[in-house]
């Protein structure tokens, strides 16, 4: 009599195994810009609306820098590799900025004042807009925090960087994208 009381156990797990089976195959992350640029192309951003400019008014979009390099940082304040890296993407925006580049931030999934405090501890003088709801970001193949894409002249995604970007990495991706004509 005994092992007919854990059926309702055993078909419980079961039904769990099989949703979450069901979830990791229909679900994923949309590795198109990576497969793109590995293959030497520069693809187009993916649409996007613009965003709310973080602690500001009005929005701002990707739109708004045509003509310069721009790194896209997306980070958020709970994020500890994302806020690991803030201070060489500050250093970062300054090299570009002297170069006619960028970074531009997008705040994803966060409070106002939790990222405000992260923009005024790191002492962050680039632009951020905010992704309330990660939509935003989601269109890029998000798979974590933080991600990061450069942006040429010509308003093409020339490098993807799934993770905390490095002085190495700035070095040999950045410096040579700032020096391309447009």
């Amino acid at each position: 009599m005994r092992p007919r009381a854990y059926w309702p156990v055993t078909l419980a797990a079961a039904l769990l195994v099989g949703l979450l089976a069901y979830g990791l195959t229909t679900t994923g992350t949309d590795t198109t810009l990576d497969a793109a640029v590995a293959k030497g192309e520069r693809p187009s951003p993916p649409v996007g609306s613009a965003l709310p400019r973080l602690g500001e008014d009005g929005t701002g979009s990707l739109a708004d820098y045509k003509g310069k390099v721009v790194l896209v940082n997306i980070w958020a304040s709970w994020c500890d590799p994302c806020v690991d890296e803030l201070p060489l993407v500050q250093k970062t925006h300054e090299m570009m900025e002297a170069k006619g580049g960028t970074v531009v931030g997008i705040d994803v999934k966060e409070n106002t004042g939790a990222a405000l405090d992260a923009v005024d501890q790191f002492g962050l003088t680039y632009p951020n807009l905010r992704d309330r709801d990660g939509d935003f970001v989601r269109k890029w193949g998000q798979t974590g925090y933080p991600e990061n894409f450069v942006i040429d002249r010509d308003g093409r995604i020339a490098a993807v960087r799934r993770f905390p970007i490095t002085q190495k990495w700035v070095d040999e991706t950045l410096a040579p994208i700032l020096d391309e004509e447009a």
